[in-house]
């Protein structure tokens, strides 16, 4: 069997096509004969179905410029799980999401038009830009060659914690606001801030503060830029981004409190009646620029930490004009 590299796609004849893309789902037909992206060939190379590219074996061919070989290490161990994937690329598999490879259900192929999931390769030390996530598979490959999966989509985040309080009085501290004397409901039904003491006074966070104020719930001496202007000198532009999170969140019905002991911006409550009897958050957000890049160690370190509190974890990116991008990334074993 003859196969040759021509750029970027190994050529192959009809004994190939019927060998390997009929029973296998290699490749792309073209005219009778087969076209195979390199990394599809390197798969066969490995497996000794082919023997030589061009006179190149395996270990030849795969430490030639022909071939990734992350991409090689993820197709590989997609293909020892029992799936059949395709390389998405111009003319090949055509993908909006800007994925590597197009993975078929199980018992499935390229013929058959359905995708179980569209993966991305990275190294753990490659950079991923937080806009390219939200509709794709992370497939990130270690130093030791090992492939961890992350799952990202785009949450529809709501809830029904959406408790009616009286507007209240505070004084503005340092790092947060104190109400002397709140509407029971503040903290009971609507689980803002904290409890100071038992005689009934509740500290606010500058978020929680800002956010109230600009409602008209919440009188503070300077009013609501006041607060803000003080959240601003606390933490930067920062705390901009972190109101408008949690504004939403509010006003999707969910009640957001800090998620500083988890390493996050805040943890969420859907469904609160009572803060004396919550249930698990269920989310742990973190607050980032639209155009923040991510390191995959960064990302497996949040997604490990949220699994291991039984929550999801979100990343809230927020753009220039404070319209919010939601993704959610968790562990995924294909």
């Amino acid at each position: 069997m003859e196969l040759t590299l021509d750029g970027d796609v190994v050529r192959a004849g009809g004994e190939a096509r019927e060998r390997f893309y009929d029973s296998r789902g290699y490749g792309r037909a073209r005219n009778g004969d087969l076209d195979l992206a390199p990394v599809e060939a390197a798969h066969l190379l490995s497996r000794g179905d082919i023997e030589r590219i061009d006179g190149m074996d395996f270990r030849a061919f795969l430490t030639s410029a022909a071939v990734s070989e992350v991409a090689f290490l993820v197709y590989k161990d997609l293909r020892d799980r029992g799936f059949y994937l395709s390389p998405a690329r111009e003319g090949w598999v055509d993908d909006p999401t800007g994925a590597d490879f197009v993975v078929y259900p199980r018992g499935k192929g390229p013929w058959d038009g359905a995708v179980a999931y569209r993966v991305r390769v990275v190294g753990e030390r490659d950079t991923v830009d937080a806009g390219a996530l939200g509709e794709c598979v992370l497939a990130v490959v270690d130093e030791e060659s090992e492939v961890t999966y992350l799952e990202t989509d785009r949450p529809d985040i709501g809830g029904t914690s959406d408790a009616v309080i009286p507007a209240t009085e505070g004084d503005l501290l340092a790092e947060r606001v104190l109400c002397w004397d709140p509407p029971a409901a503040l903290y009971e039904s609507a689980f803002y801030g904290q409890r100071l003491d038992d005689d009934g006074a509740v500290q606010l966070s500058l978020v929680e503060a800002a956010y109230l104020a600009r409602e008209g719930l919440l009188s503070v001496d300077g009013g609501a830029e006041r607060v803000v202007e003080r959240g601003r000198a606390v933490e930067g532009e920062r705390f901009d981004r972190r109101l408008a999170v949690y504004a939403t969140l509010r006003d999707r019905g969910v009640a957001p409190k800090t998620g500083f002991k988890f390493g996050a911006d805040f943890r969420t409550y859907a469904d609160v009646t009572s803060a004396d009897d919550l249930g698990h958050s269920e989310l742990l957000v973190r607050v980032l620029p639209a155009d923040h890049a991510f390191a995959p160690r960064d990302l497996a370190l949040d997604v490990r930490l949220a699994h291991g509190v039984r929550k999801r974890m979100a990343f809230a990116l927020v753009d220039e004009a404070g319209d919010i991008d939601w993704i959610a990334v968790e562990r995924l074993t294909p």
